[in-house]
């Protein structure tokens, strides 16, 4: 490897870890250095954030501690077998690129992953180590999110959380045939497994932090995971149902989804376009329907077309969901319980927290329930108010058209 200056490295290393969705910063415990101790603090905006060209949206300090590795996943640009320019940082210059863009107030945290040198066991160490002296050495207070490696000794990936803020090991893809298929080197059991002691070891760290008050929090903000869309081939349905099954199993905070981006002289396994970035949005769309308004995987995927088992990219799956099931509504704002009006598109939690409250005084009209939404229009055929019964609209033999957003013509020169 070519000797390169910090500046470099970091260009190489940054640029590499943009594919890394899983970086968000929230969840974690309040700290700060206004007492005058240590350095750094987990309030206020979190981690200052970029945008990729393709509208993703990266951490300013979201680096690789090498994009070297010696596995060689068919879809990672920085697999052992990619043609691209390898980079590596040592612990200390991590360390000091943290301590240095703090201080510059480009950041308020670290998102550190790594490609695997030498070995899973030692590439962790160095990662561990990053943190430790982060913590230790710097009193840094701001926030750490670690990306685990599922195959080092349990004992360093412990050890990772009681310094990180969240810890994350990626699932990679959402069926075991296309792990096999795309990351034979990777074993989707031990992954599992990884995380599944990860679980363990947060849950006996909030039960010590109940029993003593001294007892070290063991990654605060959760552990997360990630998988790739359009990598291989598996559908919206195979997706939600794995990120179902791992938020139950696992008590994951977050499930990120990537969709797959072609990479410079891919295997001929891949597919050669990627997927439509609107695939992603809509399966961040009904996770957030399992995780915020009470769905279930099977309603979920209810929504989606029968025979291809993908949800639709011109509505969301909410909506989508409300025109496949027409008998379940109207709803009436008035009287309906909580589990239907979170199903009513248009209305979100808020929303409805706000109906719930509102309605032990008064009977709702259309106009109260106008002040809580960003558009009543959408919400007309599917809500019974004291004054509005959407009888014309209800009745109406295809209501999408409606209710769907109307399409934009897009600008050549935008």
């Amino acid at each position: 490897m070519a000797q390169l200056d910090t500046r470099e490295k970091l260009e190489i290393l940054a640029d590499a870890a943009k594919y890394d969705a899983s970086c968000a910063s929230s969840g974690t415990t309040k700290r700060n250095s206004k007492d005058g101790k240590g350095l750094g603090s987990t309030e206020g905006m979190g981690i200052c954030h970029a945008y990729a060209p393709d509208g993703r949206c990266i951490s300013l300090l979201k680096i690789l501690l090498t994009n070297s590795c010696i596995f060689d996943c068919h879809y990672c640009i920085n697999r052992k077998s990619s043609n691209v320019r390898r980079a590596r940082f040592t612990a200390k210059e991590v360390v000091d690129l943290t301590i240095a863009f703090y201080k510059r107030n480009y950041i308020e945290g670290l998102f550190l992953s790594s490609g695997i040198i030498a070995s899973s066991n030692y590439t962790m160490e160095q990662m561990v180590e990053v943190a430790r002296s982060l913590r230790e050495d710097h009193h840094f207070r701001g926030y750490i999110h670690l990306k685990t490696i599922p195959d080092a000794d349990p004992e360093l990936v412990h050890q990772a959380g009681l310094y990180a803020d969240r810890v994350s090991i990626n699932v990679e893809l959402p069926t075991a045939n296309g792990l096999k298929r795309l990351a034979p080197e990777k074993d989707g059991v031990r992954i599992e497994t990884a995380m599944a002691e990860v679980k363990a070891s947060i849950i006996d760290g909030k039960d010590a932090k109940a029993k003593y008050k001294s007892a070290p929090r063991y990654a605060p903000a959760g552990q997360s995971t990630q998988m790739i869309v359009g990598a291989d081939a598996a559908t919206d349905g195979d997706i939600v149902r794995k990120a179902s099954t791992l938020y139950d199993r696992f008590g994951l905070r977050r499930v990120y989804y990537s969709a797959f981006s072609p990479i410079p002289d891919a295997s001929a396994v891949l597919p050669l376009q990627r997927p439509p970035l609107m695939r992603e949005h809509r399966l961040y769309q009904s996770d957030w329907l399992m995780r915020f308004y009470e769905f279930q995987p099977h309603e979920v995927m209810a929504a989606a077309d029968d025979a291809t088992g993908m949800l639709p990219l011109d509505i969301d799956p909410k909506l989508a969901w409300a025109l496949k099931f027409r008998g379940s509504f109207p709803v009436d704002v008035n009287r309906a319980p909580r589990e239907m009006l979170l199903r009513v598109p248009g209305l979100g939690v808020k929303a409805v927290n706000g109906i719930l409250t509102s309605r032990r005084w008064r009977r709702l009209h259309l106009a109260d329930i106008a002040r809580l939404t960003v558009s009543v229009a959408k919400l007309r055929p599917f809500i019974i108010a004291e004054d509005w019964r959407p009888v014309a609209l209800a009745d109406r033999a295809e209501l999408r058209p409606l209710v769907a957003p109307k399409p934009k013509q897009m600008e050549m020169f935008a």
